[in-house]
């Protein structure tokens, strides 16, 4: 796949990470980074996928997260990974996870199912029913990802009740997809197939081109987005720097 496609992935993540905590990002060069109050996991930096950082850019970050109490930690996208390697190693970084990038073009849309799928604009309400998916410990994460300005919060219900979540973010014509969760008792219906076709088309709709969501490799998560006719374009990496 063109590392320009996923140039302009990585810019578009880059940015809608920064979203997540708009009184808490600086960038350091093509670092993004993003300290939260309560959100720890979102503590972290995105190359944005152009160059490499200087040396001071590297410091600076790594200045910002000692201040913030945050572990060093960056993510990728595996076109940037060999130009990033050598100083990652030589800072003493490992790698601490990988997920698989799949995308989809937009021009041929999966069909819309006919679970109970439809947009809220509920944060708080949306935040609760993720985190029940998600598990315990996750609910100051999720309520941060809710509540980022320009979320398109989506969940499916069954007889009523809330039973699964999914998010898109929307920059540049990139649909970043996000927040699939589904609660324990609920799951084997389909709501994620119905929340996958529904947020692609709705994303179409706006304008979009190009929809991409990471999942983690050999799941029911990465079956479900092959269903959909989603295509593995890369993957994303993630670094950290051990104290």
């Amino acid at each position: 796949m063109s590392s320009s496609l996923l140039s302009r992935i990585a810019h578009a993540e880059a940015g809608a990470h920064a979203a997540q905590a708009p009184a808490g990002h600086e960038r350091f060069g093509p670092l993004l980074a993003v300290w939260t109050e309560d959100a720890e996991p979102l503590d972290t930096a995105w190359h944005d996928g152009s160059r490499p950082p200087t040396p001071q850019e590297w410091a600076a970050f790594e200045m910002f997260c000692n201040q913030h109490g945050q572990t060093p930690t960056v993510h990728a996208l595996s076109h940037a990974a060999p130009s990033l390697l050598p100083t990652l190693n030589g800072r003493g970084y490992h790698l601490q996870d990988l997920l698989h990038l799949y995308t989809h073009d937009l021009r041929e849309l999966p069909e819309l199912k006919a679970a109970h799928v439809r947009l809220t604009h509920d944060a708080e309400a949306w935040a609760r029913v993720a985190a029940l998916g998600f598990g315990t410990g996750t609910e100051s994460i999720m309520r941060a990802v809710a509540q980022a300005p320009g979320k398109r919060l989506w969940w499916a219900e069954v007889d009523s009740a809330k039973a699964a979540t999914g998010a898109y973010s929307l920059l540049d014509g990139v649909a970043m997809l996000h927040g699939a969760a589904t609660r324990p008792e609920f799951r084997g219906r389909g709501l994620q197939s119905g929340l996958l076709a529904a947020r692609l088309h709705a994303a179409k709709g706006e304008g979009a081109t190009l929809a991409t969501v990471m999942v983690t490799p050999d799941t029911g998560s990465e079956r479900n987005v092959l269903r959909a006719g989603f295509k593995l374009t890369g993957l994303r990496l993630t670094w950290t720097r051990p104290a």
